[in-house]
């Protein structure tokens, strides 16, 4: 069935991830695009030893590659960058900002690539090219003379390990901390949990554990949108029998089934892989709840066991490596079954059924998204995780333990090489000893801290390296007033978004080269190198002409910019650094000798090299040396929002035509939704409960009584499967009705993923 509304048409989703939507997808825009014969051949490139990273997402880059190791997301990433479209001063006589401020995502990025350095004019309402030279010189001016605290170095998860170093040294020697980055947006969660409890901020799990694990459980990631390459893995564990047991509110395509493009058989027959053994559509927010049903069901299949003289817990594993267990075990045997069906939306038997599978396996890999960490309780969701997997010895041994998925492709690696607001995380002595300096040692500000500082008049300059921070973050009527105030903003960027129409007073935009172009410099062609989700390092070699010649890489932009701000310091020689990427290389090694000893040398190593991850060998750096069980605060999803019979719980979701803030498209085939992002799905008990009619445009309204009016208007109503009482919508559209102070405990990562809304009849059109 097919109805349409105006540029909205919807249809009834069918179709598995992959197979020839995924191929006409690809080849769409690839046309839309303009990329030559030439540069598509680039995508054979993508993800090799020897080729280029890709932009989009982090997912493992395996030794043996498949002969086309790119997905649809990251054809349409590679598509979007090389991209013949261009933007010059030209275009900015054409448009004011004002004007471009009613442009959409979509239509602001599709302009093409940023080609020339560009300053804000406020008599003309026009940005205007400036020289290379003058725009350092005016920033630097603008830095020294501003309190050092009040600037915010910010980095969206995309710049290169050796970027992300020069940039971070920029800051500390600036004088502060205030490093923030998209991981505060996303998998500071995951850092946070992880590290209190197993003693390492990252997964334990590398791509050899696919093919040894006999069962994976999936909580809240969309595989077949933000990370399409790991179908192949799921695709090769199911035909080995390998039970998938997922909960995630929503049916997503990807975890449904999976018809494998690189397949001619299948991509001839059709033939379909069910990705999803057991499918469990948990309420947003019930994560917690659930873990504990699973954890009290493997409580009760112990005691049989044990009745027979034999255990389902690994008993001896809980004695030699755990803490905490004896609390864990009371609470979870104090929880009851009516408190963990209200709060998961699960019933006991279908947890009990999940639980049973799960202690039949004896290798079993946890795998994980957003859908677990952008909550209040998303430390806490965390590390229910890895309780789930202590009770059995599920991490340190083949074909187990935790896997987080990460989005921005190098997000995890910058924090590697000190992007952080945390200085206990930055190795500050060793710096000192290396560079001659007094690093800060007072904590920065996170991305939440940020927000707040802009909003209170406590920031007075932004730097973004890459990113679309306004459009990101939550409190969008707030945010946006308050950014017109700041006195400089300064945005490092390949293509034109909302962060450059929405503006300081004075701002600029330097563009700089993708990391598919070829990136040369006085000591020749450079490589950059990144880490992947599982803690990998990989090289990569730009292999596109560049867009245009005006560019500069994001190394020579961050070394001009410091180079202008800063007092020479003998020993930092930025220049050197821009001619060769492996001087670079060799003071990470110096800075950081465990991980990146011989990093010139291993940097090509297929597969990458990884950086030591003490809890895969069942070394635990914690406080107690061993892995912590912790007891969960609450079962509730949600706790600073009670609902009320007039409030729904909304959820925010990527669409199949976007990655992060990137919207390639208005269309999100897996949904069935073509030609607008402005929707809301609800389930048809919902509607009838509502009495709303598909299509029908209604608003959105922030259920916090904080005094704070959040509204957003034109959104259609799409049928769709969707946990009673829930609704559904697009990121970053509806970020304007989350609260700033809605935000992850301990961690700060912004509680996107359940938001206390108001539904209004007959919304206005956005």
């Amino acid at each position: 069935m097919s109805t349409r509304s105006g540029d909205l048409r919807i249809e009834d989703p069918s179709m598995p991830a992959g197979g020839w939507g995924s191929v006409s997808e690809v080849t769409t825009i690839l046309l839309d695009q303009g990329v030559p014969l030439k540069d598509s051949r680039l995508l054979l490139k993508q993800n090799k030893p020897d080729g280029f990273a890709c932009v989009s997402c982090a997912w493992a880059k395996p030794a043996n590659p498949h002969p086309f190791e790119f997905c649809e997301s990251g054809a349409k990433a590679t598509a979007w960058e090389t991209t013949s479209k261009t933007i010059d001063a030209d275009f900015f006589e054409r448009h004011t900002v004002t004007e471009l401020e009613s442009w959409d995502d979509h239509r602001l990025e599709d302009q093409g690539r940023l080609t020339v350095p560009l300053r804000y004019d406020a008599q003309t309402d026009r940005y205007q090219q400036i020289a290379w030279e003058s725009a350092f010189a005016e920033i630097g001016a603008a830095l020294r003379g501003l309190e050092r605290k009040q600037v915010v170095f910010y980095s969206s998860g995309r710049a290169s390990l050796e970027t992300s170093y020069m940039y971070s040294l920029f800051a500390r020697m600036y004088g502060n901390n205030n490093l923030p980055d998209s991981s505060n947006m996303c998998h500071e969660s995951t850092s946070v949990g992880l590290q209190k409890t197993i003693g390492v901020p990252v997964g334990t799990v590398v791509l050899d554990d696919f093919e040894q694990t006999d069962c994976i459980f999936f909580f809240g990631q969309n595989v077949g949108v933000n990370s399409p390459r790991m179908l192949h893995q799921l695709q090769a564990a199911r035909k080995r029998g390998v039970p998938i047991i997922t909960f995630n509110p929503l049916r997503e395509r990807g975890l449904v089934s999976f018809t494998n493009p690189q397949s001619p058989l299948e991509m001839l027959t059709g033939k379909e892989t069910a990705i999803s053994t057991q499918y469990h559509q948990v309420k947003p927010g019930g994560d917690t709840a659930a873990i504990m049903g699973l954890c009290k069901a493997i409580f009760a299949l112990d005691d049989a066991a044990r009745g027979a003289g034999q255990r389902v817990l690994d008993s001896a594993f809980l004695q030699e490596h755990t803490d905490g267990f004896d609390n864990f075990e009371a609470a979870v045997r104090a929880c009851q079954w009516q408190d963990i069906e209200r709060e998961s939306g699960l019933l006991r038997n279908d947890l009990e059924s999940a639980a049973a599978v799960y202690c039949a396996a004896k290798a079993v890999m946890a795998v994980y998204g957003m859908g677990l960490t952008q909550h209040r309780n998303g430390v806490q969701n965390v590390t229910m995780i890895v309780n789930l997997l202590l009770l059995r010895g599920n991490i340190g041994k083949p074909g187990a333990g935790v896997c987080p998925v990460r989005g921005h492709s190098n997000v995890q690696g910058q924090r590697t090489v000190g992007i952080t607001e945390k200085p206990e995380l930055a190795p500050l002595d060793k710096l000192k000893q290396q560079y001659g300096f007094e690093p800060p040692r007072e904590a920065g500000m996170n991305t939440v801290e940020a927000c707040e500082g802009i909003l209170a008049g406590r920031v007075q300059a932004f730097i973004g390296l890459g990113g679309n921070f306004v459009r990101a973050v939550p409190e969008r009527g707030l945010m946006e007033a308050a950014w017109r105030a700041l006195p400089l903003t300064v945005q490092i960027a390949t293509k034109l978004n909302r962060n450059h129409v929405i503006h300081g007073k004075a701002s600029y935009i330097l563009p700089c080269l993708g990391r598919i172009e070829i990136d040369r410099q006085a000591g020749g062609p450079q490589d950059v190198t990144v880490e992947d989700s599982t803690a990998c390092m990989h090289g990569s070699r730009g292999m596109a002409e560049p867009v245009a010649s005006t560019l500069r890489s994001e190394p020579a932009i961050v070394a001009g910019i410091a180079k202008a701000t800063l007092a020479p310091n003998p020993r930092v020689d930025w220049d050197r650094w821009v001619a060769d990427y492996g001087t670079v290389r060799e003071a990470i090694a110096e800075t950081y000798p465990e991980i990146f000893h011989d990093f010139n040398a291993r940097m090509w190593t297929p597969g990458g090299f990884r950086k030591p991850i003490a809890a895969s060998s069942r070394v635990w750096n914690t406080d107690s040396g061993k892995a912590v069980f912790t007891v969960p605060e609450s079962l509730q999803g949600n706790p600073d929002l009670a609902g009320s019979p007039a409030t729904l719980r909304l959820f925010t979701v990527r669409s199949d035509g976007q990655f992060n803030t990137t919207v390639y498209s208005h269309d999100d085939r897996f949904r069935g939704v073509y030609g607008s992002r402005m929707v809301l799905f609800m389930s048809r008990a919902d509607m009838a409960r509502h009495a709303l009619a598909q299509g029908e445009l209604v608003a959105l309204r922030s259920a916090a009584s904080d005094g704070v009016e959040r509204r957003v208007d034109g959104l259609a109503i799409v049928p769709y499967d969707v946990p009673p009482g829930c609704i559904a919508g697009y990121f970053p559209e509806l970020n304007g009705l989350i609260p700033l102070w809605h935000h992850a405990k301990e961690s700060k990562v912004p509680a996107a993923k359940a938001i206390d809304v108001i539904l209004e009849r007959g919304g206005r059109p956005a």
